[in-house]
């Protein structure tokens, strides 16, 4: 039977700028018209099970590229709803009520939904049957971009079932309806759908859901659903995870899986977790699902609590997301509880490759640190090994502020059975300092040039004495440098110079030298913070042959030449930077032991 009468309208938006403001601000992509159609049929099934529980619940995509329909056997719509729903777009009150109101169970809006569809589409047909009335006649509601669209009451005979078909008619030259292409973009948001979407074309039928998700299926062993999980991860996320950690927070409203890692990862990396609201694809690059410790993993799951902005792309960072964030933060947390407990050497091969994130972690979970203390690993005078046994070994433990300051007292540290861990690594010396709390009989103190000094042996008053004068001639040539020397005797042997000094030190140091570089009227800002501060130390081993035939020397210029060149081996033991007057003795010094050999 024909159509009665259609009723021509105009919207009371400008449609254009309407389209052009979805597609350019609002989505990231016009391939989210898949979704807002998908969004649509769920919500009219939803709807019609609440009255009608049995009712059927299939969606069915039938596309040739260049007209696509999207047909549902949901609650269906009657001319005064369609009205009243198109009414939405472009009032506000409206539109907030059905959000914050009567369709807060569903996925998506009618109205701005719809017609993100003029993204790929040209003309939008709906033809609907109402389910709640099935008296009311069907209703025929088509549009056109140019802003016009016309509501018609169609004879029943034209729609016999309740439900809804909406059809895209392609702009031209529009990939985005051709059926692979479609298909794809149904699996993509829909899969884990609880309805039976299918995608037809000419030559196939393609189903594309495949639900209960992996995580809550019933396996018939650990192994398989693991291996399962493993394909999952690879297929969706791209990698073979190191092991799944199971999400699930009911309080937070979210379950599904956390996937770690099987490589190292700067914590600075964006992550991209994927987040489902209530089985619908909302985003594939989450960036804060899980606190920022946790940069290992890679979630996938599903939400009936979180909030998505307009766009339904990404999540309101709010309470109800500070809350799950907490909650996926306590079960990987209690993950690797469990691998310290149970599984050491699982827990092993997860530290070879994340221990950094583990660190940055134990920091401020004082159970945790408890836990996975023990498997940590730090770089100490005894060798690489973990804190709790060297604490045993060591008292006080001393903890260096940085790397080259580690490496200038290590060895000489090491033969003095001085205990130091290097604190000049990311997260170790809060970790050191942290151990105090866990067992307060430890003590950490930092390294001082003192104690290292302290511990090397004194030399015997007479042989004190008898190297005065070349003490004074070795102190005169490094004055330049700031840098004070001593004698003493210590292992191992083969080591002549050790260059001591501490922060305070190095920063006078640094003081001074930009001092010497700055102008005048900087250079006299630099001058007056000048700090009295204890200065470096070039501590000379007596039990080194090398340094026994220098002192000996008596020539005092070459005495100098010699000292200059052991303190410039000591240096660059120590890895610091040179500053230009080191560089100028370490020239100057070179240049005047040629001089001497070559009789020059």
């Amino acid at each position: 039977m024909s159509d009665m009468t259609p009723t021509s309208h105009t919207f009371q938006v400008d449609l254009r700028g309407l389209v052009d403001l979805l597609s350019h601000h609002l989505y990231s992509s016009p391939k989210v018209y898949v979704r807002e159609l998908l969004q649509n049929a769920v919500d009219a099934i939803t709807a019609r099970r609440a009255f009608e529980p049995d009712a059927p619940g299939e969606v069915r995509i039938v596309t040739d590229g260049r007209r696509l329909t999207i047909t549902d056997p949901g609650v269906g719509l009657t001319v005064t709803e369609v009205h009243k729903l198109l009414a939405t777009i472009g009032g506000s009150s409206k539109r907030d009520e059905l959000i914050e109101g009567a369709r807060r169970d569903f996925l998506g809006q009618f109205g701005i939904g719809l017609l993100a569809c003029f993204t790929v589409a040209s003309v939008i047909t709906v033809t609907s049957r109402s389910a709640r009335e099935p008296d009311a006649a069907p209703v025929r509601w088509s549009a056109r971009d140019d802003g016009s669209y016309t509501v018609t009451e169609l004879d029943p005979a034209d729609a016999p079932e309740p439900g809804t078909a909406v059809e895209l008619t392609a702009r031209p030259g529009e990939p985005w309806l051709e059926p692979d292409k479609a298909a794809e973009l149904a699996r993509e948001y829909g899969s884990l759908l609880p309805i039976d979407i299918t995608v037809e074309s000419r030559d196939r039928t393609v189903r594309v859901t495949d639900t209960p998700p992996l995580w809550e299926r019933s396996w018939p062993t650990a192994t398989a659903r693991r291996l399962a999980l493993n394909a999952y991860c690879e297929k969706t996320l791209g990698f073979v995870p190191l092991d799944v950690i199971d999400l699930d927070a009911p309080s937070a409203g979210v379950k599904g899986a956390a996937f770690v890692l099987p490589h190292a990862t700067a914590p600075s990396t964006r992550p991209a977790h994927r987040v489902h609201l209530k089985r619908m694809l909302l985003t594939d690059t989450a960036d804060n699902l899980v606190p920022e410790w946790a940069f290992f993993v890679r979630c996938v799951v599903d939400t009936d609590a979180l909030r998505p902005t307009a766009s339904r792309e990404s999540l309101y960072d709010d309470e109800a997301l500070a809350a799950a964030r907490d909650a996926v933060g306590a079960q990987i947390r209690d993950w690797l509880a469990r691998l310290a407990s149970t599984d050491p050497d699982r827990l092993e091969a997860f530290l070879a490759v994340h221990e950094l994130g583990v660190k940055a972690l134990a920091r401020h979970d004082a159970d945790l640190l408890e836990v996975m203390l023990p498997w940590l690993r730090f770089e100490t005078t005894d060798g690489p090994g973990t804190l709790l046994d060297f604490a045993r070994a060591h008292r006080p433990i001393y903890l260096t502020d940085s790397v080259d300051e580690y490496r200038q007292v290590a060895q000489i540290a090491a033969a003095q059975g001085i205990g130091v861990v290097n604190g000049g690594y990311v997260y170790d010396a809060e970790l050191v300092q942290a151990l105090t709390r866990l067992d307060p009989t430890v003590e950490v103190e930092t390294l001082r040039p003192g104690v290292i000094s302290a511990n090397l042996d004194t030399l015997p008053v007479e042989a004190e004495l008898a190297l005065q004068p070349f003490l004074a001639v070795a102190r005169a040539g490094l004055d330049a440098v700031d840098v004070d020397v001593v004698v003493r005797e210590f292992n191992p042997v083969s080591v002549p110079a050790l260059l001591l000094d501490d922060r305070a030190a190095r920063r006078e140091r640094q003081r001074a030298e930009a001092e010497a570089e700055a102008d005048d009227l900087w250079g006299g800002i630099l001058a007056s913070i000048k700090r009295h501060t204890a200065r470096a130390q070039l501590v000379l081993n007596h039990r080194n042959p090398t340094v026994r035939r220098v002192s000996a020397i008596g020539d005092p210029e070459l005495t100098g030449t010699a000292v200059e060149s052991l303190y410039g081996q000591a240096l660059l033991m120590s890895h610091r930077p040179l500053r230009a007057a080191d560089t100028a003795l370490l020239n100057r010094s070179f240049m005047n032991l040629l001089e001497h050999v070559t009789g020059a």
